[in-house]
Parts: C-alpha cells; structure tokens; sequence
C-alpha cells in the first residue's frame, strides 16, 4: 500500500535537456506520457511542468537552476529514486501552495461533488489522490457516507467539513489524513475505524479542548489524543466497533464487549491506567444503538465514554467510571 503523496527533493542544477531526458522520457517510455504546462502559475523563479500519464497518473515537476521538486501518485522516475521524501508542511511554502492548487483543481474537476468542502478536500488531498488510494478513499465518502449509516452523503461531508474547518488538527494532517489509507481495495472496517478518530476529536474540540493526537508513551504506544484545557491534560483512546452485520458477534452488546476488551486487554492494560476509552458506536443504525443504550454495557475499561454520533451533531451516549472530562451526554 503506498503512502499519501509526498515531494521528492532534487538538489542541484536542472535545464530543459534534463528534465526531457531524465524526467518525461522515463515516463513516457514505461508509462505514455504528455508534458503539459501547469494550471497556476509556478512560484517565483521555478519553472512548472504537468505530466499526464495514458493510466490517468499525474505528477507535477517544478525546477529551477539549484533544485527540483517532484509530487506524483505515478511511477517515481529513476533519477529521483535516491532522493528524500518530504510532507507538504516541510517544503517551502509557495512550493506546497502550488502544488495544493494545481491537485484540488484536479480533485474538484474529477469529483465535483467535493468542491462545496474545501477543507475536507484540503485535509484528505494527500490520499485522494494518492497512487494506490485516489479511488477507494472519494468512494468511501461518495458512496458510504464517511462510514455513517443510514446517512446522506451531503450531509456526512458537511459534518466534517464543519470540524476541519477549526483547524485543530492542521499540524497532523499528514498522519491522520494517512490514517484513512492509500489502498487500492476498499477497506470499509478499517477506513470507517480512522473516521472514529474524528469523531471524538470534534466531540473534544466542540466541548473546549485542545487537542493533540499521536501522543507517545512510555511502553512503545501512541495514545490518540491529549485533550487539554487550562492546565489539565487528558489522554484520551479511541475504538470503534462494527456493528453486527459486518462481524461475528451476535449482538451490538457483544461487539461493543470484544471490541473494547480488545483495546483495553492490549494497549490500555500495558499502559496501566490514566487514559480515558472512547468506544465510538457511530457504525451502529439505530435499533442496535438503542439496545447498546438500553443496556449500557461495561466495556472493560474504567474510565471510558460510550456514544453514537449522527452527521446532525447530534450525540448520545454514557459513561462509566469518572471520567475527567466535561461531555455532551
């Protein structure tokens, strides 16, 4: 599975000559390729270059007399293997400003339904047209509504436009964009999983918190978030179960039970404590949710919130064990 797009960085001095005889032949002998001139101007002092592949690949070159630098979801060519790789945040900022411009063009031109979002359309650029992932991952928005059920798809979109839209978590975008995934197979467990990550950011952040995610701890684990406020800090884990139509499990009590214990006999357990469980049943449709809240079932773990989220807003849920966090249920 490849990653989300990345720039390569080509030090050193490029000319027309070059470009032509390492860059588009490459491609175009082992791809078919046409080098068209890019959509947006190129920054100051580079000159910009579009190769359209005969598969629908793209890839942007931009060089200058000191350095190159590459972005594609094609075939790498050869004289830029050896090169390192670099997120749009770590290259200089008129380079990923043109860059981003020229792709959501393209994004918006091949998928329009997109274009009413942008910063949805911002955040998951890297994978919506990645090499592997750039039809799985709009396909999973498009057609399954983000991983609601029942849900229309407008909506779902609006709904995390609406939270990428505080830009809480602009610093990370490029490990939790890639947390959807750049696979060329629909993963709909897993994409849908990712997406729980989400919810529980916007339920944080929409009761104050600041957020921050991949938080490193002492036994070789990333705990999904800190939420803070003031000056308290709390680690906060997310799950999400499948409801039962897509596991084994004979019942959403069940699947809420493995899930969790799942979770909290892992990671939690080796962590020893201080972390709270949010177990996201947002997957559910209503008549398993309303037995999971009916019964409201332990989950293994103290303390830990258990909730259902619609692309409404709406949220319902319950706790268990004192959870140090102010909540909407």
């Amino acid at each position: 599975m490849a990653r989300p797009l990345r720039f390569r960085y080509a030090p050193g001095r490029w000319t027309e000559d070059r470009v032509v005889g390492q860059i588009y032949r490459d491609l175009d002998r082992n791809l078919g390729a046409t080098r068209r001139s890019p959509w947006f101007r190129p920054p100051e002092g580079y000159t910009g270059e579009r190769f359209e592949m005969d598969n629908g690949d793209v890839a942007l070159f931009l060089w200058s007399d000191d350095e190159a630098y590459w972005l594609g979801n094609t075939e790498t060519p050869e004289a830029l293997w050896r090169t390192d790789k670099y997120s749009f945040e770590h290259v200089p900022s008129d380079v990923s400003r043109w860059a981003t411009r020229e792709l959501t063009a393209q994004l918006h031109e091949e998928s329009p339904w997109l274009e009413p979002y942008p910063h949805l359309s911002w955040f998951f650029l890297p994978v919506f047209l990645s090499k592997d992932g750039r039809e799985t991952t709009r396909e999973f928005f498009r057609d399954h509504a983000a991983g609601f059920p029942d849900a229309d798809r407008d909506e779902a979109l609006e709904f995390y436009e609406s939270f990428f839209r505080t830009r809480a978590l602009d610093d990370w975008r490029e490990v939790m964009a890639g947390k959807l995934g750049t696979s060329e197979y629909l993963d709909l467990t897993r994409m849908t999983a990712a997406m729980g990550e989400f919810n529980v950011g916007h339920l944080l952040v929409k009761a104050g918190y600041e957020i921050e995610p991949e938080i490193d701890v002492s036994t070789g684990h990333a705990i999904d978030y800190r939420a803070g406020k003031g000056e308290d800090a709390i680690l906060v884990e997310v799950t999400r179960p499948t409801p039962t139509a897509r596991r084994s499990a004979g019942t959403p009590i069940a699947a809420v039970r493995d899930t969790a214990e799942t979770k909290s006999d892992g990671q939690l357990e080796e962590h020893g404590g201080g972390v709270v469980l949010f177990v996201d049943c947002s997957s559910f449709p209503d008549d398993e949710w309303r037995a999971i809240l009916a019964e409201q079932p332990e989950v293994h773990h103290r303390p830990a919130a258990v909730f259902r989220l619609r692309p409404s807003g709406r949220v319902e849920g319950y706790t268990k064990g004192r959870v140090p966090l102010e909540l909407p249920f």
